[in-house]
């Protein structure tokens, strides 16, 4: 199977409010996919839906050739958009936890990502800076020997000096057949190593293409095609 990812006319409602509109995509594996579109597009919605978080309205779902469920979650490793762990922890008892938990957990690559971006294992998350917790999080989610990385506003909460380090952490830790999908309206920040975007507004996809082909057809970069797609 080449792609990663597969879903068929994927919906999701709330009431009358429509989330996800209708979303047909297929995902390849080995790529680096940004998920992009400006606040309340629907992207952490879909995010969401394949971690078995939200249920769809209507559709079909596929990660791996499975629904989302026991099976996908063994391949996954997933970074929401709002850090989960608690306060009262120790680093080192979250690395603890999650080797436990994920059979695919490195815990040496964990460490020695810790130790680049000069966080204390010993130190508890309540001491932390909202940054450095969610510097924590991504070192726990790219520690993973996953398929499948889903990273939902990965450099929104950190301050532009420390976004090029954690892109690099992100390049440098996962398997090249693997596929990271990122979730970003910060498109000039993670454009340097995007393979495939993917634009989507108001919970509908309006445009799929490769880096390359934005490049060679539109002559113009993904920011500047955001922008103009987006009217930012």
């Amino acid at each position: 199977m080449s792609n990663i990812l597969e879903c068929r006319n994927l919906t999701k409602k709330y009431g009358a409010k429509t989330a996800l509109n209708d979303v047909t995509l297929s995902i390849p594996k080995g790529k680096i996919v940004g998920l992009l579109g400006p606040n309340a597009s629907g992207k952490t919605t879909f995010i969401k839906i394949c971690n078995e978080l939200l249920t769809p309205t209507s559709g079909e779902i596929y990660i791996a050739g499975n629904k989302p469920g026991i099976e996908s979650k063994k391949i996954v490793s997933y970074l929401p958009e709002r850090t989960y762990l608690n306060d009262w922890m120790k680093v080192k008892d979250i690395i603890n936890f999650f080797s436990d938990f994920y059979k695919d957990f490195k815990k040496e690559k964990a460490y020695d990502m810790l130790k680049r971006l000069d966080i204390d294992d010993n130190e508890k998350l309540k001491t932390m800076s909202k940054g450095t917790k969610e510097k924590v999080q991504l070192i726990l989610v790219m520690s993973r020997e996953a398929q499948l990385y889903m990273l939902d506003e990965p450099i929104g909460g950190v301050d532009p000096a420390a976004r090029d380090y954690i892109l690099d952490t992100i390049l440098s830790n996962y398997n090249e057949e693997a596929t990271i999908i990122i979730s970003t309206h910060l498109i000039s920040d993670i454009e340097k190593i995007l393979d495939y975007i993917i634009f989507i507004k108001n919970g509908k996809v309006i445009l799929t293409k490769t880096v390359d082909e934005i490049r060679e057809e539109n002559k113009m970069s993904v920011d500047s095609l955001f922008r103009e797609v987006f009217k930012c």
